[in-house]
């Protein structure tokens, strides 16, 4: 399988994953033009399209791809059905694309129906995790994408983070200023920032790496909770959770 990215609209990745035959599988496309450039580019035969979520900058090519190809189907939430869903899925489905099956997974808190797709190694998680980060609770709550995020953290650490947005190097910034003298972050800081001085990409990256230094998946840690001025005990851990995102919308 070949994973890439076709940038997007402000920083958006539309991806795509293809098989040696030219099959394509499109995830998320905000819009259609740089998707078909690369579907006659290159010759792809467009399999299926996945949707996370129903916000503009994931759906609005979608149409416009039917359009080109009417037999595609698009697999989406609920929340998808008038984005140009096809086929309504949601926790414990399996899809199967490109002869590989996908676990769907609900992953609420950005959207009340977020899903993500996955199939080892690949996740393909929309707005609910970010390198370095996650995504912003617009619909959803802490309680929501906490244990998104913990369910995310279930799977195996050679996991592929193909998240939908290019925000690690901010994301990286934040973590610096919250946790100043941790040495991985500020190694990942240093690294990003070389990245994307070269417009290089900094995703996907591995559920390992995020482990270490995404701030939202070290809840427990107890120097957070210290820089986050946090008082012990804490009764339910995605308050901590929510600190920190709050924490992050003003930053």
């Amino acid at each position: 399988m070949n994973l890439n990215s076709i940038p997007s609209l402000q920083d958006n990745y539309i991806w795509t994953l293809n098989d040696n035959t030219g099959n394509c599988l499109i995830i998320d496309p905000g819009e259609a033009q740089p998707v078909l450039e690369k579907i006659y580019t290159n010759g792809w035969k467009l399999a299926a399209i996945f949707l996370t979520h129903h916000h503009y900058d994931h759906v609005n090519g979608v149409n416009k791809l039917l359009e080109k190809f009417p037999d595609t189907v698009v697999y989406g939430p609920e929340e998808t059905k008038d984005k140009g869903a096809t086929l309504i899925v949601g926790e414990k489905d399996t899809v199967s694309v490109l002869d590989l099956n996908f676990s769907v997974l609900h992953t609420p808190g950005h959207t009340l129906e977020h899903i993500s797709y996955y199939s080892p190694p690949y996740l393909f998680c929309g707005d609910t995790m970010f390198s370095g980060g996650c995504g912003r609770l617009i619909e959803g709550t802490a309680e929501q994408m906490y244990k998104s995020f913990q369910k995310i953290n279930r799977l195996p650490d050679d996991t592929l983070i193909c998240c939908a947005h290019e925000y690690s190097l901010p994301n990286l910034e934040f973590a610096s200023a919250i946790l100043p003298y941790d040495s991985q972050i500020k190694a990942a800081y240093l690294k990003t920032k070389k990245l994307r001085a070269k417009n290089l990409i900094s995703v996907p990256t591995k559920l390992a790496y995020e482990r270490k230094i995404n701030l939202f998946l070290r809840t427990q840690y107890s120097d957070l909770r210290k820089a986050l001025d946090i008082e012990l005990p804490v009764k339910y851990m995605w308050d901590i959770f929510a600190a920190l995102r709050n924490k992050k919308d003003r930053f």
